[in-house]
């Protein structure tokens, strides 16, 4: 049977079994949320309240940038461990021009060192590195809502920080997730800039509580009266750098740094899969690439003797997962700074060989070797090994007019490098780079840090397509799982339609990433788990917290709005 037969199959029937999943006791613990349809315009966001300042402004008529920009600012608010202004982004824009895609990726300093995260021949360990000054990049996110708001904005730019603002002046009711968040890393908040703010009394934040950030709102009354320029010159850069400046390893951030910042316009990175064309972030993202690879295996095997049932196309996507991620560590980097093969990554012919290594009946052994695209310097780099951690967002937006907003934003680990200066959490977004800038073979590794260079990111904002036609956007938190998170999802919503739509949001995720054990989130079928050990899988469970937003556009032009149950988003729509 054709895998495109199997996975309509597989798919209605996991989809109902998620929509089981709506008791509170089921095996996952989560609850179906309902679709959400509109006519008009739609905003899927990780916050009510930020679903809410998008929602207004665009029923006054602004459009899908000013509702993302809004709720970016708000999200920094009442989400604060997860992204923010003292953040990056990447954002796929179809507009009236077609599609284009902006890198707003954290800088490193123009004096950063390749081995910054080493000390004696060996790396820092990660939360010794998260800590220090030297894990702060330059931030991009309030360059690119200027960017946004310049090319797409209809409402007035101080508008847009009107709800932050309030929110963050008056203060807002925390939620059970930031309650959770807060008490689950007090102990690295502990002695830092965030816990005057984040655990007032020395007590974590609770539940209900009213949580003010006057310093925040006053940065961002700042910049709200004197527009981007105020947070890339004069006081506010001042306060970031004094930040960094103390030990322990203060980095080597300038004023120069933060005046050169600027957003990078590059072309999206799209490729096939069934009858749509996907498109995504291309690099420093592996989002576009890493995606693109799982689909693109996967439909392989359209023709092959594939086992039915959930333990096949859950054994196919963990192969797929395995080489993809592979090939991700060894080439993807700054291609400002490296050379990626982007399309030998996603050639039909590579592709295919890559697929001949792939048993559709058996489980490979252990790690994937990456593999050589067609691209004649793909020897020169070594694979990084390193992992991302999740301190990230995701907002899908579609205004009346068509224009669409794919946007993911970040800080990395749950609330950054825990720095702090006028009310903004700072990224650590060098983390994300190889500590090691070499292997022990003296092989450069493609992700190395460099002055000036953007860290290679898993970031996957994506837009799909059916021919010229939008048919959805989507993405997702989720540090280096958020492509498996996108591609699954991907897989999953274009084989199901009307409830079933929200029901797969529910699903048990499928992780592998070339870890040499597939991880399940709990909630997956016994029969499904014990028929993936028959394969020959090592198979480990661990919740993953993914975050998807998504809005799929149907042909008659009703936006259907999906809200991913792990966490507290909201959909919007008139």
């Amino acid at each position: 049977m054709r895998l495109i037969a199997i996975l309509a199959l597989i798919l209605s029937t996991t989809a109902a079994q998620a929509q089981t999943q709506a008791d509170p006791e089921a095996a996952t613990g989560l609850t179906v949320r309902p679709a959400v349809e509109a006519q008009e315009h739609m905003i899927v966001a990780a916050h009510p309240l930020a679903s809410k300042a998008g929602g207004d402004m665009l029923a006054r008529g602004g459009s899908a940038a000013d509702a993302a920009i809004a709720a970016l600012l708000v999200l920094n608010v009442v989400e604060p461990q997860s992204s923010g202004i003292g953040g990056g982004a990447f954002a796929l824009v179809h507009g009236p021009d077609g599609l284009t895609s902006w890198d707003a990726r954290e800088t490193a300093p123009d004096k950063a060192a390749p081995d910054m995260f080493m000390e004696g021949g060996a790396p820092l360990p990660f939360l010794e590195a998260v800590a220090s000054g030297r894990s702060v990049g330059v931030p991009g996110l309030v360059r690119l809502m200027e960017v946004l708001h310049a090319r797409h904005g209809k409402l007035p730019w101080e508008d847009l920080f009107a709800p932050a603002i309030d929110y963050a002046e008056h203060g807002f009711a925390v939620t059970p997730r930031l309650a959770a968040s807060v008490a689950r890393f007090a102990g690295r908040l502990e002695g830092t800039d965030a816990a005057e703010v984040f655990l007032p009394g020395g007590k974590p934040l609770q539940d209900g509580q009213v949580f003010c950030q006057p310093n925040l709102a006053a940065t961002l009354q700042h910049i709200a009266d004197n527009r981007a320029d105020a947070f890339y010159s004069g006081d506010v850069p001042r306060e970031i750098l004094a930040a960094l400046a103390r030990g322990p390893r203060p980095s080597a951030m300038t004023e120069e740094d933060f005046l050169t910042y600027t957003v990078i316009e590059r072309p999206p990175v799209c490729h096939p899969f069934a009858a749509l064309r996907i498109c995504g972030m291309g690099p420093p993202s592996s989002g576009a690439t890493t995606v693109g690879q799982i689909l693109m295996l996967m439909t392989e095997f359209e023709r092959a003797d594939v086992a039915e049932g959930q333990a096949g196309l859950w054994h196919l996507f963990a192969e797929a997962s395995r080489l993809a991620y592979a090939d991700r560590a060894k080439y993807l980097g700054d291609s400002d700074f490296v050379k990626v093969p982007v399309k030998g990554l996603l050639d039909p012919a590579y592709i295919a060989s890559r697929a001949a290594l792939i048993d559709p009946r058996k489980a490979s052994a252990g790690k994937a070797e990456a593999g050589e695209p067609p691209w004649r310097e793909g020897r020169l780099y070594a694979p990084d090994q390193s992992q991302t951690r999740p301190g990230t967002t995701h907002l899908s937006v579609i205004d009346r007019d068509g224009l669409a907003i794919s946007l993911t934003a970040s800080i990395e680990t749950a609330f950054g490098s825990g720095r702090m200066a006028g009310g903004v959490l700072l990224n650590n977004q060098l983390t994300d780079f190889s500590f090691r800038p070499e292997d022990a073979e003296g092989t450069p590794i493609a992700n190395a840090v460099a002055p000036g260079k953007r860290p290679r990111s898993s970031m996957s904002p994506t837009i799909f397509y059916e021919g010229d036609r939008i048919a959805g956007l989507t993405g997702s938190p989720g540090g280096s799982r958020i492509p498996e998170y996108v591609a699954k999802h991907i897989v999953s919503l274009w084989f199901s339609t009307g409830p079933d739509e929200a029901a797969v949001m529910a699903m048990p995720h499928v992780s592998h990433r070339n870890r040499g054990a597939i991880t399940l989130e709990p909630g997956m079928a016994a029969e499904v788990v014990e028929a993936l050990r028959a394969l020959g899988h090592s198979v480990e469970e661990a919740p993953m917290t993914s975050g998807l937003h998504t809005i799929i556009a149907r042909p008659d032009g009703t936006l259907v709005g999906l809200v991913d149950p792990r966490r507290e988003g909201q959909a919007i729509g008139r």
